[in-house]
């Protein structure tokens, strides 16, 4: 029996993407002077999507197929097809910057809900 609810466990893995997506944008706006940096990207709503499709895989029979396609982590990607600077670099500061802003909202969020989970736990063991 887990101690803790799946909805935890996720909240705690949307929080290891949004860190991986905070420390991704931070590295290409610490490299947008440097002479040919591609910025980067974090994947990681391909986590979501599959997570979400474990919601949706209530399986009432044993014949019915799974729609689990296996984890996959989380990842960063290039895309180096793009040079916004005449030095090579595709650092955009406005679009990490954006990037950046809304990801501290995701986190917030997210942490919120995880205090929220906590208060639960607090609550039905007899605290306060």
């Amino acid at each position: 029996m887990a101690l803790f609810s799946s909805t935890i466990d996720q909240l705690h893995n949307g929080l290891d993407g949004a860190e991986l997506r905070q420390n991704t944008t931070a590295n290409n706006i610490a490299n947008a002077d440097t002479p040919n940096y591609k910025a980067k990207k974090a994947n990681f709503e391909h986590m979501l999507d599959d997570a979400r499709r474990q919601f949706d895989a209530q399986k009432t029979d044993g014949r019915h197929v799974d729609f689990s396609e296996g984890d996959r982590e989380a990842y960063t990607s290039v895309d180096r097809s793009r040079s916004y600077n005449h030095n090579g670099n595709s650092v955009d500061m406005d679009k990490e910057m954006a990037e950046m802003a809304n990801n501290q909202i995701y986190q917030s969020a997210l942490v919120d809900r995880m205090d929220g989970q906590f208060g639960n736990l607090k609550t039905a063991l007899g605290g306060q």
